[in-house]
């Protein structure tokens, strides 16, 4: 479900407008809050999340389950597919694990748009550790839906 946030006043700049959509969208999200992702840097069409590697979320190997990994990428995802006002949920992705995580980690998830036309749009995320090193490449494909993020009206 969208996070609707009525307001009187809608940034008109582009980057504003990311900013106030990506406050409203954290705001509402349990699941990148409860995983203490930090949304970094939000931008239309782009999207920088960090999140620390805990004990919890290591795997039998003892490296960070691969569940984690997705859960960063696929909250880039949204915040950058998103970051325009218009309410975009994922149609599909894909994602390859490159090397593993570590407990103690900070991973980075940087989230770009590669194409938007009409209601569908394909985003690229790239996540890395702290050292550069990437992890996991993601690719989202995105669906807009009727509504917005902040502004929306009461009977939206």
């Amino acid at each position: 479900m969208t996070a609707h946030v009525p307001s009187v006043d809608v940034p008109n700049d582009p980057h504003e407008l990311a900013q106030a959509v990506g406050a409203a969208m954290y705001s509402a999200d349990a699941a990148t809050q409860g995983l203490d992702m930090d949304v970094a840097e939000i931008a239309p069409g782009f999207a920088r999340l960090t999140m620390r590697v805990r004990p919890d979320m290591l795997n039998g190997h003892q490296t960070c389950h691969g569940g984690f990994l997705f859960a960063l990428a696929d909250s880039a995802f949204a915040f950058a597919c998103n970051s325009r006002n218009a309410s975009t949920v994922a149609s599909g992705c894909t994602i390859d694990f490159l090397t593993p995580g570590y407990a103690g980690d900070v991973l980075t998830a940087i989230a770009q748009e590669r194409s938007l036309a009409g209601r569908t749009g394909v985003y690229d995320v790239i996540v890395t550790n702290q050292d550069g090193r990437q992890l996991a490449l993601f690719r989202g494909r995105s669906y807009r839906i009727k509504g917005q993020i902040v502004g929306a009206s009461p009977d939206a």
